[in-house]
């Protein structure tokens, strides 16, 4: 099971570059596992122990699979997670040709580590907007071959490179595409209306708009003298998306049971389809109703927000409290701060906890240094939202929001095995 779960989430890596892609990916294999799309524009006539999705923004995924006992009595199981993962983000008018290089301006998505993105070989992948034949249409985009890089600049003319060189965003971190000649000028959305064609057979009339991200071609692998770790791209939040789906599909429960996941979450998800939005809240209401119906309901059930943690780094335990460091390859972490940064209590640690023990999947405790912030997660956000009873959780990982992050190798079957009994609990707290 390990090795297959393991194979599995990096094929789902290597398909998901964007939320976007992530948010297809998930949607191809519900279909696969027999799950209905809605469209949030039409009537939905669901019928008890149906299973279906909805998809916001093409980015954000709802799954549900209705119990055959009604959600008023039992309650629901909900797994959330997120979709999008720091990144380079290329700006709408981006074309930059410097000293006969082509290259491509670009903002900063999120709070992403900037060092490991310099000599990459990246490519380029996300959602185009184009005008075909008088109409307006979307669709994904993947070059897949490493068309780009950011070299970095050699430590004979920056000899503060390793003593703590502050990258300047906007000068140095424009990916260069290719060299030119003389005066010569490369239109970016013609380079789109190629991609197009070639990716999908469609003659686009013009590219009116875009949203694109860099990414390292690099594929996710196991790795390690023993196999211990997995290496790879978006682990933070993909591996918790991914944990949930194959959650869902296993798990055989008559109780309602819910996958979310939205984008957005790295810059606060503020959005229409993020966690601070209205998505899923109003995708329950229209399965609930009825208002007293959906409150009582809400009451009885319980969120499992699924969010990578901070494994305890051999180079850097000071990081940690000592007694609250968590271990790669050592079990789920409960993630617990008495400021609603996570949005955690004792007796939704407990259920947790309970859930592990019954099925002996290890779990461990995180608790951030006294004297350091702490991040959050749409774990307090959709708890303040709906007002469900939320537990935060999550996989140790090192090298969180870099290029390429580490977990290990064991966790993902360890989270799999206790998301599948949440799903399958008959009863809760």
């Amino acid at each position: 099971m390990r090795e297959a779960l393991n194979t599995g989430l990096i094929e789902f890596l290597k398909a998901s570059p964007t939320p976007f892609h992530a948010t297809a990916s998930l949607a191809k294999r519900l279909e696969a596992a027999g799950y209905q799309r809605l469209d949030e524009r039409d009537s939905w006539a669901t019928v008890p122990g149906g299973r279906y999705f909805v998809t916001r923004n093409d980015s954000s995924i709802i799954a549900i699979r209705l119990g055959r006992h009604s959600p008023l009595i039992g309650g629901m199981r909900l797994v959330g997670a997120h979709t999008d993962s720091p990144c380079l983000r290329v700006k709408p008018q981006p074309e930059l040709q410097r000293h006969g290089f082509m290259q491509l301006g670009v903002e900063v998505y999120g709070g992403a580590l900037l060092a490991p993105w310099f000599d990459r070989d990246l490519s380029l992948a996300g959602r185009v907007t184009f005008r075909r034949d008088g109409k307006v249409e979307s669709q994904l985009v993947d070059f897949k071959l490493p068309i780009a890089i950011i070299p970095n600049l050699a430590i004979h003319l920056n000899r503060g490179a390793n003593d703590g060189w502050a990258i300047n965003p906007q000068n140095e971190l424009p990916p260069i595409l290719a060299q030119v000649a003389g005066d010569e000028r490369v239109d970016f959305r013609a380079l789109l209306t190629e991609q197009l064609a070639r990716e999908h057979g469609l003659i686009a009339d013009v590219v009116l708009d875009y949203e694109l991200s860099f990414y390292d071609t690099q594929d996710a692998a196991v790795i390690g003298l023993h196999g211990d770790f997995i290496a790879g791209a978006r682990l933070d939040n993909l591996l918790s998306c991914y944990a949930g789906l194959q959650a869902l599909i296993e798990a055989d429960s008559d109780e309602t049971c819910v996958l979310v996941c939205t984008d957005h979450e790295e810059i606060g998800s503020c959005s229409a389809c993020g966690a601070d939005g209205p998505m899923l809240e109003q995708t329950l209401q229209r399965l609930l109703p009825d208002g007293d119906e959906y409150v009582r309901s809400i009451q009885r059930s319980l969120l499992v927000s699924a969010d990578n943690a901070h494994g305890v780094h051999p180079n850097y335990a000071d990081k940690h409290d000592g007694n609250h460091g968590p271990k790669l390859n050592a079990g789920p972490v409960i993630k617990v701060n008495s400021n609603q940064r996570y949005a955690t209590n004792s007796e939704t640690a407990g259920f947790f906890r309970h859930l592990c023990m019954a099925e002996e999947v290890p779990v461990q405790s995180f608790v951030v240094r006294s004297d350091m912030g702490c991040g959050s997660t749409i774990g307090p956000i959709t708890a303040s939202h709906l007002g469900v009873r939320t537990v935060d959780i999550g996989l140790p990982t090192f090298a969180m929001h870099s290029i390429r992050e580490l977990c290990g190798s064991e966790d993902l079957a360890h989270l799999v095995k206790v998301l599948t009994a949440f799903y399958r609990s008959r009863e809760l707290p």
